[in-house]
């Protein structure tokens, strides 16, 4: 698609709201083999991602000088993918090339998080997202050690591929779901009573999955009546629910091979917006979280909205 051209598709009359009429898709930077894992750090007006087979972490400046608003935060990164932000403003980010969760602290310096269950080595946590109670859930899919493009390549030594949650006060790591093929993307809704997962078992299956499931969320968060349910919410075509983020308002905005896809908290697909390359993730950010950024295989883009993004920035 042309840049120039009006990057919003309303399937919905519910979308017209999000879809701002004198906006366009702004590519910010390329050069990237796979971009991954947008969180925006909105004390610092700026945006870190990961580039996984480059192995390295970006960062993107909001109002820098032109030629100096992208710069290298992290190299190596340990083929960083999904990152997000804790309550005190923490980096935390899977590492595919580590087989590990980490926490960047203040200082620069990187605590290990996790990095094995039962005694033996996590698979390749691929996306995070923290709890307002501090607890810290994470996918785990083999992605980084099928081959070496994205880590390093290894034979799986979980005897699935799970979702984990992480225990605020002990560090305890436990499964909280164990019925998926490739569990990929992750977050909670605005009031933190559904978590979404997505399934991206196609990927390497044509016939596997491609959704996003829902789980209800006990007020107590733990393994003991924790999550329940775990329906599919939406079925993600064409492409893959690879990364996903909510707005105020409980939509589901996407990841898909056409760009991100908009989904009511019902699991009505309302809108789309079109992105000339596969999306992988996108992340709200910007002064009024109303700035949808989308890492889209080589490029980041950004989108104005009409909406604001859930969570913590």
């Amino acid at each position: 698609m042309d840049l120039k051209e009006w990057p919003f598709k309303v399937i919905d009359d519910r979308f017209k709201r999000y879809a701002l009429g004198n906006v366009r898709l702004e590519r910010l930077h390329t050069g990237m083999r796979w971009a991954e894992g947008p969180v925006w750090f909105g004390d610092g007006n700026y945006l870190l991602w990961s580039d996984i087979p480059n192995n390295r972490m970006m960062r993107w400046v909001s109002g820098a000088p032109e030629g100096g608003a992208v710069s290298v935060y992290r190299d190596p990164s340990n083929n960083s993918n999904g990152n997000t932000r804790d309550r005190q403003g923490r980096l935390v980010t899977c590492e595919h090339g580590a087989r590990r969760v980490t926490r960047t602290e203040f200082d620069g310096t990187i605590t290990v998080l996790a990095d094995s269950h039962k005694g033996r080595r996590l698979n390749s946590p691929n996306d995070v997202v923290v709890k307002s109670d501090g607890s810290i859930w994470f996918t785990d899919p083999p992605y980084g050690i099928l081959t070496d493009y994205e880590g390093h390549k290894a034979e799986m030594e979980q005897d699935g591929c799970h979702v984990y949650r992480i225990d605020p006060d002990t560090g305890a790591l436990t499964v909280v779901a164990d019925d998926f093929d490739k569990p990929n993307g992750i977050a909670f809704s605005p009031d933190e009573h559904i978590l979404y997962v997505a399934d991206t078992g196609a990927s390497h299956t044509p016939d596997g999955p491609h959704h996003i499931r829902a789980f209800d969320v006990s007020t107590s968060g733990t393994l003991s009546g924790g999550l329940s349910g775990g329906r599919i919410f939406a079925t993600i075509s064409p492409g893959l629910a690879d990364g996903f983020r909510l707005d105020t308002d409980g939509n589901v905005w996407t990841s898909a091979g056409d760009g991100v896809h908009c989904y009511s908290s019902n699991g009505d697909l309302i809108g789309k917006v079109l992105v000339p390359e596969v999306v992988s993730n996108v992340a709200f950010g910007g002064p009024k979280r109303n700035r949808l950024f989308i890492t889209g295989t080589t490029s980041l883009y950004s989108v104005y909205v009409g909406a604001n993004g859930a969570g913590y920035f």
